[in-house]
């Protein structure tokens, strides 16, 4: 049995704590929050768990063995080096850190100790994105063509990070699991529209090697909240939308065919192909249950988790390349090539 410390209990932390309360591998035994509030609706929700106004307090504590960090993303940098050296395994909240130096840190200080680091990179553990994964990976779509989503809705504007930071990490942790492969440039254009906030609205264009092109788009300041992705395929394309209640996954036999053969040397010859669309069947399942029944398991085990340290500063380190270009209105930044 893992025992289980939860830092903030805030937006995320309650999730974070019931699942750690239900999990048959894990036992919730003490929170963390500065807000008295919060404190007390964690004793009342949580009667067998502690709850201590300090993070420190908490990571003191011999008790327990890994901790959850639900706060802010300036202070998972801090509370994650400040857990690893007391010695417990950390799952972070999304993203890592703030900037890859402290993400690279993170995870130098994991590897050190022989600790498990996790990122709550909870999309990766749906069904429906572990679906589009195995899709990409049996060759169902073909060459890959592009990836392209749309993560937009009406608020929650934050004060700390932009709307990258916020939304567009979940698409980047998403595509860094379906498609195995990082960009080597990012385009990223955005726009304020609040006095004194981050970006609300943004563009991020990604360039891989090859033909293979990346967008997303994320908006605080949409009408309608639309959650969906377009992967294009030389063979089938798909379509995920989260927001739908059933067939979240749909595969279409769609596409086009072109002959370069040489007798049409002078002449590239484009077929269109409008086939079916399937829906596969997806198992109903909690994505962060299975998330949290997986940290224990890598804990237990010392497996590499599937959102490990690693997948965690890929995703900084397009989030950080992406915070340049925005800076010069959409210039290209390169982003450091990273071992897989």
């Amino acid at each position: 049995m893992i025992r289980i410390g939860v830092i903030g209990y805030g937006y995320w932390g309650p999730n974070l704590a019931r699942n750690f309360a239900e999990c048959p591998s894990t036992a919730l035994v003490a929170i963390a929050d500065p807000s008295g509030a919060r404190r007390e609706a964690a004793a009342r929700r949580f009667p067998g768990a502690r709850v201590v106004e300090s993070a420190e307090a908490l990571l003191a504590a011999p008790d327990i063995d890994a901790v959850a960090i639900a706060t802010p993303v300036a202070t998972h940098a801090p509370l994650a080096l400040a857990a690893l050296r007391a010695g417990k395994h950390v799952l972070v909240e999304k993203p890592l850190a703030s900037s890859v130096a402290d993400a690279e840190a993170i995870v130098t200080e994991a590897a050190r100790r022989g600790l498990t680091l996790m990122v709550d990179h909870t999309f990766v553990y749906t069904p429906a994105v572990r679906k589009i994964r195995q899709l990409v990976e049996d060759g169902e779509l073909g060459d890959i063509y592009y990836y392209d989503s749309v993560r937009i809705n009406l608020g929650l504007f934050q004060h700390d990070v932009n709307v990258l930071w916020d939304l567009a990490v979940h698409d980047l942790s998403i595509m860094d699991y379906v498609l195995g492969r990082s960009p080597v440039s990012v385009s990223a254009t955005g726009m304020s529209h609040v006095p004194g906030k981050p970006e609300d609205v943004a563009y991020l264009t990604m360039f891989f090697e090859g033909t293979l092109l990346g967008h997303v788009h994320a908006s605080w300041l949409a009408p309608v909240k639309v959650r969906r992705t377009l992967i294009g395929g030389s063979r089938r394309m798909v379509v995920f939308d989260d927001l739908e209640a059933s067939e979240k996954v749909k595969v279409y036999d769609r596409g086009i065919s072109v002959d370069t053969s040489p007798e049409n040397l002078y002449q590239v010859l484009v077929g269109y192909r409008s086939g079916d669309m399937s829906a596969p069947h997806l198992p109903v399942a909690e994505a962060l249950q299975t998330e949290i029944a997986h940290f224990a398991e890598c804990i237990e085990t010392g497996a590499t988790p599937l959102t490990d340290g690693a997948a965690g500063l890929r995703v900084v380190r397009l989030l950080e390349a992406a915070a340049t270009s925005l800076a010069a209105r959409g210039a290209s930044a390169s982003t450091e090539p990273v071992l897989r």
